[in-house]
């Protein structure tokens, strides 16, 4: 019997209710499944033949500690899905360079880094002049420390030059990109891909509708989001396809598909689809949407065994 360790939180110790299926259905095929706390120190992982990284949506507060981890599972024997250089790559959202310069579409971003010790004018200046903008640490998920702000009224860019001034001193780096109007009444696709294959596609509704709020997610691990499913355009899969190609060029070490990922796209002034993220690491497969994926990626696993 193999043993498969589906790595996850303190603060949901038995999963994200959207991966249940998963382990019960690795179970009903005759494996030894349990949920595991990544940062839990009585965990003894080499005992574990195959651990898949899912929602350990807190590795973001900890982003050395959660590398080192990946590294001690990886190096015990167990093998970790997806593997190490996936992880490390995507860790920083400063992975949105490389894709830039492979010819993908992103979001245009400025990035600001901390050791510049930018002052407020300067950040000021870096602001775009027009239109709605987001500020968010380059080492981030869930919507957690980002915010939308008016380029064009005077408070608005005041709140956001102390939330970028706030990360900075922090010692975390920043990227500011323009908020895409459109997002508002399309929402963002994500495609999810197993094996390096389409599975499904899901509508996200937009979250961010306002400047960020120091206090409103304390203690939270992400925004609730609203899923629905969706049927992909032809230009979403175009760039979608274009993505899922260039990642064995992307991450040295990978030479083939990768177990999960999921690309979202937002689409840009003129409705074409733009990267907005690439998760590599423990995203949402949102199986609630797509229950037949449940399977799929269940034999996506048990191929890795």
């Amino acid at each position: 019997m193999t043993t498969i360790g589906l790595a996850t939180c303190a603060a949901l110790p038995d999963l994200d209710p959207d991966d249940r299926p998963l382990l019960e259905e690795l179970t009903r095929r005759g494996h030894d499944v349990r949920p595991v706390v990544w940062n839990d120190p009585t965990v003894v992982w080499p005992k574990f033949d195959l651990v898949v990284v899912r929602s350990t949506w807190d590795y973001t507060d900890h982003p050395r500690d959660f590398r080192w981890w990946a590294e001690r599972v990886s190096s015990g024997g167990a093998t970790l899905l997806n593997p190490i250089p996936a992880i490390t790559w995507n860790i920083d959202k400063q992975y949105q360079r490389a894709l830039d310069r492979a010819g993908l579409p992103i979001i245009p971003t400025i990035w600001l880094d901390p050791e510049r010790n930018f002052n407020a004018r300067a950040i000021h200046t870096r602001f775009p002049a027009f239109g709605d903008f987001v500020i968010k640490p380059t080492v981030s998920a869930g919507s957690r420390d980002t915010g939308r702000y008016e380029a064009g009224v005077t408070n608005s860019r005041a709140q956001g030059i102390m939330h970028a001034k706030r990360l900075l001193d922090a010692g975390r780096h920043v990227m500011v990109q323009r908020y895409l109007k459109q997002v508002d009444e399309v929402g963002e696709t994500a495609l999810v891909y197993l094996d390096g294959k389409l599975s499904h596609a899901v509508r996200k509704e937009p979250l961010l509708t306002g400047p960020y709020e120091q206090d409103s997610m304390s203690g939270v691990l992400y925004k609730e989001e609203v899923m629905t499913p969706r049927d992909a355009s032809a230009a979403e899969l175009e760039v979608g396809q274009r993505v899922i190609d260039a990642l064995p060029g992307l991450l040295n070490g990978v030479s083939g598909p990768l177990a999960y990922t999921r690309v979202d796209l937002v689409p840009d002034d003129e409705g074409n689809p733009v990267v907005l993220e690439l998760e590599l690491i423990e995203p949402s497969l949102f199986f609630a949407q797509a229950p037949e994926a449940v399977s799929r990626f269940a034999d996506v696993i048990e191929s890795r065994l």
